[in-house]
């Protein structure tokens, strides 16, 4: 009896020994990761980093040489449309004179004055000369009104007038000459004598700012000698933005103007609404991070987020744009990790009732997240993410917790 209880003991050990190797080594289901398959808006977009620009920039100039004043606005400073006084300029001072120039200046001032005296002098001699032969003039007229003078003596007389006459003319323009070459040689000593001069007596040219907007630089602060065309000072309305956004050439030829541009991580609450305006036709290298050589093209987007949503945006800001070049309200889209190319075909691995089928599928669009499927999934079916090597039609899987 004792010999049947412990073979049947052996018995059972045995046998549990053999259900528990056949546990361990029984077939698992393999643990996937799926995701379902569903209608959902879809957008195709260009990605690229770009930055703001003021559309109509405005650099003030001067055009005229003069010293300019010390220009008192700062950057971020508003400024009004013909009211706000951007700079002036005043005429520009003689030239310092080293002590024999100004020997030789005050030689000829003092010439100068004597060249005046002298004028003067002759315009006494000639008025002098004038009033006698008017009065000689006025007698013989008398003498040949009562036969006391003759014909000829009135003429003698009216000849002798008009030379004076002339002489007395030539007298007074020679004072003005003289006394104008007075004020000229004078004029050499002003800033050498130290002689000052009523500032606001000066002329000064007033330049005024031709826009409402802000200052956005000041090219020349200080006082300084400026020549016709020197830039003084650039100004700029914030309000009125525009997009610079390069691109690839290869996604260019995608983009048309029209197409919507969602502005991102511009550093505001909420992303900005833009549309593009213009593809420039021509394209230019430039070295990526990598030193990869690029083809790039600029994409100018318009904003139309009202500018009080992005009051704290200016010029030459760093932002990121989606340029939407494809969208759909509802299509069918799977993560394009789940993709994987099967007989030159696209295909996907799903999970129908615990076991890996593989479907051939066609593929629309696809962005850099999701494919649009055409054809060979429906709405609901689960499909496998990050299919691996193990996989195979027929597999027992599971999703994975």
């Amino acid at each position: 009896m004792k010999g049947i209880l412990k073979a049947g003991f052996y018995s059972a050990i045995g046998l549990f020994l053999i259900a528990l190797f056949a546990f361990a080594f029984w077939p698992r289901p393999v643990e996937v990761d799926v995701v379902e398959a569903a209608m959902s808006p879809m957008l195709v977009t260009v990605d690229e980093d770009g930055t703001t620009r003021i559309r109509e920039r405005y650099i003030v100039s001067s055009p005229l040489s003069g010293r300019l004043r010390r220009i008192l606005l700062d950057p971020g400073d508003p400024v009004f449309a013909e009211s706000t006084l951007l700079a002036q300029l005043e005429p520009t001072d003689p030239v310092l004179l080293d002590a024999r120039e100004i020997a030789e200046a005050q030689g000829r001032v003092k010439a100068a004055e004597a060249s005046v005296r002298r004028a003067e002098a002759d315009f006494e001699r000639a008025r002098a000369e004038y009033d006698f032969t008017e009065n000689d003039l006025m007698r013989v007229k008398t003498a040949f009104a009562s036969d006391a003078a003759t014909e000829a003596e009135v003429d003698f007389a009216r000849s002798k007038f008009q030379q004076a006459s002339a002489a007395f003319r030539v007298a007074q323009f020679n004072v003005d000459i003289a006394s104008h070459e007075l004020e000229v040689a004078q004029s050499a000593l002003l800033i050498t004598q130290g002689v000052e001069t009523d500032e606001e007596s000066l002329a000064r040219l007033s330049i005024y700012s031709p826009i409402d907007g802000v200052v956005l630089h000041v090219l020349q602060e200080n006082v300084a000698v400026v020549s016709p065309g020197t830039p003084l000072i650039e100004v700029g309305d914030l309000s009125d933005l525009e997009l610079v956004i390069d691109v690839l050439s290869t996604d260019a030829v995608s983009i048309e103007p029209g197409q919507r541009v969602i502005v991102e991580r511009w550093g505001g609450g909420r992303p900005l609404e833009a549309t593009v305006r213009l593809v420039e036709p021509s394209a230019f290298l430039k070295i990526s991070a990598l030193g990869i050589e690029e083809q790039r093209v600029n994409v100018i987007a318009d904003l139309i987020t009202p500018p009080e949503e992005r009051a704290a945006l200016g010029d030459n800001f760093r932002i990121e744009a989606r340029i939407v070049t494809w969208s759909s309200d509802s299509a069918l889209l799977v993560p394009t990790s789940a993709l994987f190319r099967h007989n030159d075909a696209w295909a996907v691995f799903t999970l129908e009732n615990g076991k890996v089928e593989r479907r051939e599928i066609s593929v629309g669009r696809m962005n850099g997240r999701f494919a649009q499927v055409n054809t060979g999934i429906s709405d609901g079916d689960f499909v496998i993410v990050h299919p691996s090597d193990e996989l195979t039609v027929g597999l027992k899987a599971m999703p994975r917790e």
